[in-house]
């Protein structure tokens, strides 16, 4: 069992952007998030709890407008929930310890990578670098992270 959680001070640090993302299940502008074009190796974790979600060699350009990724670097962090607002049915993605919204997964994602693509909000992630991600604690997770496809 991890250690990550959805503390009072995290939801304190969030910029109005990232809580009406991650706490609201807003969605940031097409476009506009800080990770969409962001290719160097590393993790993507949650803003608010910072559990890890994605690695870079998962991510890849979709063409939708927000960082996608092919799959989570560890799928007990996120959870799948039903989304029937606006009138449409699709899957929303929210962290498991975090509870923050985080996108939608689709399945219209690259087919010889599985097929998926996580649709993921910048303002709900916060990226570290390779170079970074032993001394932030997530060491366990660089044999995940290489450079994008």
């Amino acid at each position: 069992m991890s250690d990550y959680r959805k503390t009072p001070g995290a939801i304190a640090r969030l910029t109005p952007e990232q809580y009406r993302v991650t706490q609201e299940s807003a969605t940031e502008r097409p476009g506009t998030g800080e990770y969409l074009h962001e290719e160097r190796p590393g993790i993507y974790v949650d803003i608010v709890s910072g559990e890890p979600l994605f690695a870079s060699s998962a991510k890849f350009e979709s063409g939708c407008g927000w960082p996608s990724f092919t799959k989570p670097i560890e799928p007990a962090n996120v959870s799948e929930v039903r989304d029937t607002s606006y009138g449409m049915i699709r899957t929303e993605v929210r962290s498991t310890h975090g509870d923050s919204h985080l996108g939608h997964v689709f399945d219209d994602g690259p087919r010889d990578r599985g097929g998926l693509r996580y649709c993921i909000n910048s303002a709900a992630l916060r990226f570290i670098p390779r170079e970074e991600m032993e001394a932030a604690g997530y060491g366990a997770y660089l044999d995940q992270v290489e450079d994008r496809r």
